[in-house]
């Protein structure tokens, strides 16, 4: 299989605190990967390092075969236009309405025409479920399951090689993360892409990984398919599979 991601030595701190310390990891391409492990083990610095977002200190982040980890100007916009997030809180603007959100990065990031980003839009919001009289709405006047669709159709609107998600399912409650999950699995399928997810849910793992990591110290310390996980001789991996199947 073609390695889409690969992620050498990765070493970050703030300050004295340590939260990347030499992560390795690969992923491949059209696979959907997920990261796991418990709140404030470093799963979203991982996400933002990827992106750049957050400078590392050490290491190598290679996409496609291209060193990214220090890309400045025009070639790191190039290399952003391969990458897109759904943000943990949808980060939506208030201010704009459902499809003016989705077709934002059509309109200001690529000067497409309104009324043809606007058609992009709504085709994407009745991809993940919503009709077009949605997308006169702001976001104040939907549901949290719905802003979350909302955030996909904004990240798939820019067809990425790689979506990307930050705890998707927080702060949902059950059924609605549920349809959320199945939403990221059909839409991972359907567009063929790679997808990068973190997260503490086994629900969300269960429904769309092909294969996971577990995130621990500052390493990716156990990787697998579900199957294996579920055999998987890691003290840390059977305890946080044991803790979420407590908490459900």
């Amino acid at each position: 299989m073609k390695i889409k991601i690969q992620l050498r030595n990765l070493h970050k701190s703030f300050g004295k605190k340590i939260i990347l310390n030499g992560l390795d990891l690969d992923v491949y391409d059209k696979e959907s990967f997920v990261v796991i492990g418990p709140s404030g083990v470093g799963k979203s610095v991982l996400l933002k390092c990827m992106l750049g977002l957050l400078p590392i200190d050490i290491g190598s982040i290679i996409v496609d075969g291209e060193e990214t980890a220090r890309l400045t100007g025009k070639k790191r916009n190039e290399f952003l236009k391969k990458f897109a997030i759904v943000f943990q809180g949808g980060a939506l603007f208030d201010s704009l309405k459902i499809w003016e959100n989705v077709a934002f990065g059509l309109i200001q990031g690529q000067g497409m025409p309104v009324a043809q980003a606007k058609k992009l839009a709504i085709e994407k919001l009745e991809l993940v479920g919503m009709s077009a009289a949605v997308g006169e709405q702001r976001p104040n006047e939907l549901s949290g399951g719905m802003q979350k669709r909302v955030a996909i159709a904004r990240a798939i609107v820019m067809e990425p090689e790689v979506l990307l998600f930050d705890e998707p399912t927080a702060g949902l409650d059950p059924i609605t993360a549920d349809l959320i999950n199945q939403l990221i699995r059909r839409c991972h399928k359907e567009l063929n892409i790679t997808t990068f997810t973190i997260t503490h849910d086994m629900s969300t793992v269960h429904t769309i990984a092909d294969r996971v990591g577990m995130l621990n110290e500052g390493k990716i310390i156990w990787q697998g398919t579900l199957k294996e996980m579920a055999k998987a001789d890691n003290h840390f991996v059977q305890q946080f599979i044991y803790q979420q199947r407590f908490e459900d």
